[in-house]
């Protein structure tokens, strides 16, 4: 479209938007409806995603330690572990720390289970060790059993028996998760794609609607670039307004559904840095707009053959 042209074909895509409101209407409403399913899956899978990792991140590696260990192996086996790759954090529970943190998970039978202990201590003392990537918690803790500091200071000397991680249920957690990650960037993928079919068709018989129009241009001599012009600028107008109205509604399903989720379900995470709104927002745009684009350039072909 040459620069001439863009005030014309801007001031004509208004003029059509207007005088055929009703096809418009549509093109903005299914552009609308399409943009707002893909923003709510992206925003809806992010939300999981970040859900997810709340549940991966709950992931520990408990290393019990023997009653006999020297305190001094101990501490420096502790200062030996914080430097390990993928280490987060390491914290060290006493015995003392162990019981307490055991009763108050009894809630009502508190009082029995220490009456029955009858003034003893069975638990050992441990390391709670948190993972910067919990999906390798199985390295770890194989990198755990085979040390040999550790295995000093293990519990009754047994290294397999002294680290308890939860394999078969943490393996089932990460193989889960990743199932579902993959059909996320699927569907994603999959509803990008229905949606441009389905917005292109829109677009298509919004122009096959002028077709008479577009063969009057034609006849009194006007060129390709100049019959294009206004239709393409009005399938991109089409295009933002109905991205920009997808946008308007996530962004109020957004400050609706998250605050009363997050109050109903504590301890999940579902907040996503405003940053990650702004690009899918602009996504959204940019979508729309090459949709309508493509979607106007590849329709008008038909009536511009010679």
């Amino acid at each position: 479209m040459a620069p001439t042209n863009v005030g014309y074909s801007f001031k004509e895509a208004i003029s059509h938007f207007f005088r055929n409101w009703t096809t418009s209407l549509g093109a903005v409403i299914t552009i609308f409806l399409s943009l707002f399913i893909i923003g709510l899956f992206i925003m809806g899978s992010a939300m999981l995603n970040s859900v997810i990792g709340t549940v991966e991140d709950q992931v520990v590696i408990n290393a019990f330690i023997s009653d006999d260990a020297d305190q001094a192996d101990v501490q420096a086996f502790e200062a030996e572990l914080k430097t390990w790759n993928n280490v987060k954090s390491v914290t060290y529970k006493d015995k003392d720390d162990a019981l307490a943190e055991y009763t108050s998970k009894m809630s009502g039978n508190a009082d029995a289970t220490m009456s029955a202990l009858d003034g003893q201590n069975p638990l050992p003392a441990s390391f709670a060790i948190e993972m910067d990537d919990p999906s390798k918690v199985e390295s770890t803790a194989q990198k755990l059993k085979k040390n040999a500091d550790f295995q000093k200071i293990a519990d009754d000397g047994d290294v397999n028996a002294s680290v308890l991680y939860g394999q078969e249920e943490v393996s089932r957690l990460f193989q889960v998760t990743n199932y579902i990650r993959i059909a996320a960037v699927v569907l994603v993928g999959l509803l990008t794609f229905i949606a441009f079919i389905f917005i292109n068709n829109t677009i298509r018989l919004s122009i096959t609607a002028r077709r008479r129009e577009i063969a009057i241009m034609r006849l009194v001599g006007a060129s390709n670039g100049f019959i294009r012009g206004p239709f393409i600028t009005e399938g991109v107008l089409q295009a933002i307004l109905g991205s920009l109205l997808s946008i308007g509604v996530l962004e109020l399903l957004r400050n609706l559904m998250i605050p009363r989720l997050q109050e109903s379900i504590g301890w999940m995470s579902f907040a996503l840095p405003m940053q990650y709104y702004l690009v899918t927002y602009a996504a959204l745009i940019l979508v729309g707009v090459i949709i309508g684009l493509f979607g106007s350039a590849i329709a008008m072909r038909r009536y511009l053959r010679v």
